[in-house]
């Protein structure tokens, strides 16, 4: 799969394939779930840039609630990482991030800082509850 595909009523797969070096054509999928408070997105590493994936996840529904999962920041520059941050909270208008694993202390402490209390921690383990349908 090489597009976005609707795999069941409002979940999505988002199939991206990265052009960053190191992880060059790696294809990689990310979950999305529109909710009623918004597209909810379920990344593994974000190789393919975590801004592609919610840009690709914008197409299906501009309200982008929450990103849970890695943010593959850990080796970005800090110019690299506050241009990130400055698009999912400004440009994209993310309600919540839960960056986890290879997101990097520098980007955990940007994405804290220009989140405040919509900044979640997704450790191991950690839960989040999603919003149904009405239908």
């Amino acid at each position: 799969m090489d597009k976005t595909a609707e795999i069941a009523s409002d979940i999505h797969l988002i199939s991206l394939i990265s052009d960053k070096p190191g992880t060059l054509e790696l294809h990689e999928l990310s979950l999305a779930i529109n909710t009623p408070d918004g597209m909810v997105l379920v990344v593994g590493c974000s190789h393919p840039g975590i801004d592609k994936i919610v840009e690709a996840a914008s197409t299906i529904n501009p309200r982008i609630h929450l990103i849970a999962g890695g943010f593959h920041l850990v080796v970005a520059s800090d110019a690299d990482i506050q241009k990130i941050v400055t698009a999912l909270h400004d440009t994209f208008n993310v309600q919540y991030v839960a960056p986890g694993h290879c997101t990097g202390e520098p980007a955990f402490t940007a994405l804290k800082k220009a989140f405040g209390d919509r900044y979640l921690f997704a450790g191991l383990g950690t839960t989040f509850a999603l919003s149904t349908s009405p239908n």
